[in-house]
């Protein structure tokens, strides 16, 4: 359970950063913008781990033997493109749809932070993690992560954002590595 604890605040880590970097933008309207941020971001962060998941059930027959290096490959890379990503940030830039959230712009964040999630879907079926369980976990976390880095972007600003996500990506490649050793040597 701590290890699912641990992949679904990583995960959640991207949807914070952005909903920080909306709070920083907006700070008026953090409540309001943080439960359209998390409900957008929760809803994909459940729908893609699930897909992520399905996904590799299908595919696990076939990879079986490989299971542990595909695991960990997908999360160390997930993990270490969040840490590179926010090390390149050094501006605290806003991602280019942060400005006006319309549904068409919400979809866009949704869909970028949660692409990550489809990866540690896979990885989860080759981990034998409950399937409902995880994608609650992961949605439900998104949310409150998402709700409250709109409330404190405004507060905590840059070092936040680029710090968190250098946080989750290690965290991601932590438990990449943790499940190939597992695997090979135990």
């Amino acid at each position: 359970m701590i290890q699912l604890l641990l992949i679904a605040v990583s995960l959640a880590l991207d949807a914070m950063a952005v909903s920080v970097s909306v709070g920083i933008a907006n700070p008026r309207a953090a409540l309001k913008q943080g439960l359209r941020m998390g409900l957008w971001f929760g809803a994909f962060q459940f729908g893609m781990p699930l897909l992520g998941f399905l996904l590799g059930r299908t595919l696990s027959v076939y990879v079986e033997a490989v299971a542990p290096f595909v695991a960990f490959a997908l999360l160390a890379f997930v993990g270490g493109r969040m840490v590179l990503d926010s090390l390149q940030n050094k501006d605290c830039q806003l991602p280019e749809a942060a400005g006006d959230l319309t549904a068409r712009r919400l979809f866009a964040l949704a869909v970028a932070t949660s692409i990550d999630a489809l990866a540690v879907g896979v990885s989860a079926a080759f981990m034998a993690l409950p399937l409902l369980l995880s994608c609650t976990v992961i949605g439900v976390t998104a949310f409150l992560l998402s709700l409250l880095g709109t409330l404190v972007g405004k507060k905590l600003g840059c070092v936040f954002q680029r710090w968190a996500q250098v946080f989750g990506g290690c965290v991601l490649i932590l438990i990449g590595l943790k499940f190939l050793i597992e695997r090979l040597f135990f």
